[in-house]
């Protein structure tokens, strides 16, 4: 046998003649298995691009405007995420809607404010377009990451993970970065440079950060019962050791209440709801270390504790049209 041959030459009878049978050395075997990878790999990431452009998987029509839910690959978080848009009835073809993101709470997807909340009358008078992202990545099979329902799948917590084992779980950069431009890439109608950010809970705690980092990109922030201090509270401290690691001057750089103090310029009014009988005020939420910090560092904050009200989606909606006008104010609508 020549070693040096491409192929290999096996005797084989066949009618009681001998048969000659090429088969490819190791050589043109790696050659060929290695294009095929290549092959694969191409096709993956011409999927993955296509991907990319968001698809239209529902819609709905409400106060005159359209709920919409779309699907793209997420580069940033490796893996498919969905998002909602309320877009307002539209006044012309050439029309361009400001947009409010919505950052939404532990346990939730893009799904819950758009069903639960009612923000879509104001919405729609207002003439503001909703933009509303899940609340981590899916579907990536981390170990752990569905054990609890405060850490891990639905609990990204709007930062940016260090620790290896989570690094996709960029939620900060997801939002503050991909989406908007994933927005003004495929979206004529919006005008993302015309924004402003609220949420809920974690999300509350999302758009505080977010909004008090990057006073550059948004015009206004509000919440409802933000977790305002989560270096002090079991939640953020959870959270915080898993995807940030032990050192608490990284934990800072995700607390609206370290941040107050750091981030001057702060001149939009910063609007908070949080009811009074909220089971997770004096624990979790903390909104009066968050008040201290505003006062010391003279940022503008309308603190309101509205008796009687917990911590659900009924509170929500009962205060979200004040919300919205409070952003379409800042937003000059």
């Amino acid at each position: 046998m020549d070693r040096n041959s491409n192929v290999h030459q096996l005797q084989k009878p066949f009618h009681g003649k001998a048969q000659s049978l090429a088969l490819p050395s190791k050589k043109f075997a790696d050659r060929f298995f290695a294009k095929g990878r290549r092959l694969r790999e191409f096709c993956c990431g011409k999927q993955q691009k296509m991907e990319a452009k968001p698809t239209e998987i529902s819609s709905s029509k409400m106060f005159g405007g359209y709920n919409k839910r779309y699907k793209h690959f997420s580069p940033t978080l490796g893996c498919s995420m969905t998002f909602h848009i309320y877009f307002p009835p539209s006044i012309s073809s050439s029309h361009k809607f400001p947009v409010l993101y919505w950052l939404s709470g532990l346990t939730c997807t893009d799904e819950n404010f758009v069903i639960k909340s009612g923000a879509q009358r104001a919405a729609s008078t207002k003439g503001v377009a909703l933009i509303v992202p899940d609340t981590s990545p899916r579907g990536l099979n981390v170990e752990g990451e569905s054990d609890s329902w405060d850490f891990g799948v639905g609990a990204g917590f709007y930062l940016n993970a260090t620790q290896e084992k989570w690094k996709n779980w960029r939620m900060y950069d997801y939002v503050v970065k991909e989406l908007p431009k994933l927005l003004s890439d495929n979206f004529p109608q919006l005008d993302t440079s015309r924004a402003s950010i609220s949420g809920h809970s974690m999300g509350g705690h999302g758009a505080l950060t977010i909004y008090l980092k990057n006073l550059d990109k948004y015009k206004s922030v509000s919440a409802f019962a933000p977790i305002a201090n989560p270096i002090n509270c079991p939640w953020g401290q959870k959270a915080f050791t898993n995807y940030l690691g032990g050192d608490k001057a990284d934990w800072e750089e995700y607390d609206a209440t370290s941040l107050a103090s750091k981030f001057h310029g702060v001149s939009a009014t910063i609007l908070i709801d949080q009811g009074e009988d909220d089971k997770f005020l004096h624990d979790q939420l903390l909104p009066d270390n968050f008040e201290e910090a505003c006062r010391s560092a003279n940022v503008p904050l309308l603190l309101r504790i509205q008796p009687g009200y917990e911590h659900s989606y009924h509170f929500v909606s009962t205060f979200i049209d004040d919300h919205i006008s409070h952003h379409a104010q800042a937003l000059n609508l």
